[in-house]
């Protein structure tokens, strides 16, 4: 995996997405409740301040869970909520420890089909459907990961010319045609609430 992705919107934090399955990983669990940009820079920061050139599930799976909240909650912090995404990392890399050896690219590489590809990204801690598609998306969109019904398993997230989520963004443009797309979804639930009243 070597690609170049913009959701961070900062060449060293994107640069470490592209080539790292865990990373990656660990971003799209940070994106939520934050900015995405913030978001996907967390793996960065991360590495950073283990000492390290990129995120390792072995050592995070072992790593002590106070000692690792308090390095997600140094400031700037990790994430609006350090302690409890503190704990999901974990609960990822000790998942990825156990099911694949540490190995996340193994989570999608030499799978089936679409649909096995989002059950397994689906039985990943702090995964649920929809984040589940919307991965699923990025990596069959600037990942090369297309295995056969990719499009399909991954719902609308996976319709071609969309910006829809973080597997359409592929620099600023996109960026911004993703957020007003969420803002008029949004407005839409909000009008949608208000007239059921």
């Amino acid at each position: 995996m070597d690609v170049t992705l913009h959701l961070a919107q900062d060449p060293e934090a994107d640069a470490l997405l592209g080539r790292s399955p865990l990373a990656a990983l660990v971003g799209m669990l940070l994106d939520q409740q934050v900015p995405m940009e913030w978001a996907f820079k967390g793996p960065r920061t991360i590495a950073d301040r283990l000492g390290a050139e990129d995120l390792d599930a072995h050592e995070i799976a072992a790593a002590d869970p106070e000692a690792f909240a308090a390095l997600l909650s140094e400031k700037p912090a990790v994430h609006r909520y350090p302690g409890s995404m503190a704990k999901r990392i974990l609960q990822l890399c000790q998942y990825l420890v156990e099911q694949y050896d540490g190995d996340a690219e193994a989570v999608w590489r030499g799978v089936g089909n679409g649909a096995e590809l989002l059950k397994r990204l689906e039985d990943l801690p702090g995964f649920g459907r929809q984040k589940a598609q919307i991965f699923l998306a990025l990596l069959g969109k600037q990942l090369g990961v297309t295995p056969q019904g990719w499009r399909e398993a991954a719902g609308a997230y996976g319709e071609a010319k969309s910006f829809r989520s973080v597997a359409d963004i592929t620099g600023p443009e996109s960026l911004a045609r993703v957020r007003a797309h969420k803002q008029e979804m949004k407005a839409a639930a909000k009008a949608a609430k208000a007239a059921g009243r």
